[in-house]
């Protein structure tokens, strides 16, 4: 704001102010509407997509646990893998930043452990060698969790202690593995209604959400 009587010089200090900071907005939107070219993400024009590209990005940015909703097709792991896009061009080795996405409603609830941290050998029957566990082959880049509502109880025990101490241990095995990688998980079904119920870990639920991305369906953004 100006104070009359107007005094010129302050008018242009001013002007000049104002023009700075329009200057810097424009190369920010630029800079933004480069980087959603450049993406695999296909975002769409409404306000909904666009508050959830800036969402994505920051987490990208951040390499925090992202929880990822939405109805069955709207593309969630396409997201997470805008996520992990946009995550390895801030990396100084993006090459070497692996996305790994694991399926939880595909692997037998038996087989969900061994898959995730691995096992060493002899820890059961036919384990003749050691196997190297998911989370262990993303360390440095990104786990996908897909349909993390399948996981069971015990399992999302033993998933938010690797969390929380960004280490775990093999099955069968004494050695802590220390990882350093970005939680990414994804659901169609009604999280919240299922923590009500005793079906998913409140715990496991908040550590995963530190960002919430919810894609609408296309009905809802024409």
């Amino acid at each position: 704001f100006l104070q009359k009587p107007i005094q010129l010089a302050q008018l242009e200090k001013s002007i000049r102010r104002a023009g700075e900071t329009v200057m810097m907005r424009r190369e920010l939107a630029h800079l933004r509407s480069t980087q959603l070219a450049q993406s695999d993400f296909i975002i769409g024009n409404s306000a909904q997509m666009k508050s959830l590209f800036n969402h994505a990005r920051r987490a990208a940015a951040a390499s925090v646990s992202v929880l990822i909703t939405g109805e069955t097709g709207t593309g969630k792991e396409v997201l997470a893998q805008a996520i992990h896009s946009m995550g390895a061009k801030n990396s100084k080795n993006p090459a070497s930043r692996p996305f790994i996405a694991v399926n939880c409603a595909a692997i037998q609830s038996t087989m969900l452990e061994s898959e995730l941290f691995g096992y060493e050998a002899g820890a059961f029957t036919g384990a003749d060698k050691r196997k190297h566990g998911l989370m262990e082959v993303a360390d440095g880049g990104i786990l996908f969790l897909d349909e993390i509502s399948s996981m069971p109880l015990d399992i999302q025990a033993k998933l938010l202690r690797a969390i929380e101490e960004r280490a775990f241990r093999r099955v069968g095995g004494t050695n802590l593995i220390k990882v350093d990688v970005q939680i990414l998980a994804a659901s169609n079904r009604d999280l919240p209604g299922m923590l009500a119920e005793g079906g998913f870990r409140q715990d496991l639920y908040y550590r995963l959400k530190v960002v919430d991305l919810h894609i609408p369906p296309l009905r809802e953004r024409k």
